[in-house]
């Protein structure tokens, strides 16, 4: 067994002081948890994994119920973590090609190097490419200028799946605001296929103001409530899948 506590990482980046932790939970079995601090805020724990896996299985399902289910897909993730929204999309055989792209480089090194449990399937998997690079700004850019895709400045996408921030309005940086408003989104469908989704995680319950902007951008959106159990505490948590289809 690992120590009951242990500080795998520390990194200081531009958002704030990264570290990687992994502990043992005795009031849980001794349930071996890894968790992601950035600056004060937890950026990720091991121990809640439902509404990332649900980010894929929702947004690919609905990618398939546009293009087919024999469309091999290419997908962007933008956000890596611990690799639970990576993951569950690479375990479908839909998945021709999937960019994640984080703007954390310790966090690619993590799962390169195998210091989190996802890593080396995740990083060594053919069809996924791990991207250094800022997820807001790419998204933004005009077509042909910056593309998440390095080597194909013009290449679009069957989804894309945001899980970086908490919240539209909880953010981890002031400078991603203006990406959920509705000039911000319209920015990024210049890198999805006709058709194709959008669709992001957000903690707690769907709100008006961002579903309203969605529907500024997007033809077809639905909102998708994640209730899952929080051990910790004994109780349920919340988040929300937020789908729209271009």
């Amino acid at each position: 067994m690992h120590p009951f506590f242990q500080e795998l990482d520390f990194r200081p980046t531009p958002l704030g002081d990264l570290i990687l932790r992994r502990r043992t939970m005795a009031t849980l079995d001794n349930l071996e948890i890894y968790e992601i601090i950035l600056g004060t805020e937890f950026l990720m724990s091991s121990l809640f994994t439902e509404v990332e896996e649900q980010l894929s299985k929702l947004g690919l399902a609905a990618a398939q119920k546009s293009f087919g289910k024999e469309q091999p897909l290419d997908i962007v993730i933008g956000g890596l973590g611990l690799g639970y929204t990576a993951r569950a999309a690479l375990d479908h055989d839909c998945i021709q090609s999937l960019l994640i792209v984080d703007y954390l480089k310790p966090v690619i090194e993590w799962h390169q190097q195998g210091l989190v449990p996802l890593g080396k399937g995740i990083s060594e998997d053919p069809r996924c490419r791990l991207i250094h690079a800022d997820f807001f700004k790419t998204a933004r850019a005009a077509s042909g200028e910056t593309s998440f895709d390095p080597e194909a400045p013009n290449r679009k996408y069957h989804a894309i799946l945001l899980d970086i921030d908490h919240t539209p309005e909880f953010l981890l940086h002031d400078s991603h605001g203006g990406f959920y408003q509705p000039d911000g989104l319209r920015h990024m469908l210049n890198k999805i296929h006709s058709g194709g989704i959008f669709a992001m995680w957000a903690d707690g319950h769907p709100t008006d103001d961002f579903t309203n902007n969605l529907k500024q951008v997007f033809p077809d959106v639905e909102t998708h409530v994640i209730d899952f159990p929080n051990p910790i505490h004994g109780t349920h948590s919340t988040g929300t899948v937020y789908l729209a289809r271009c």
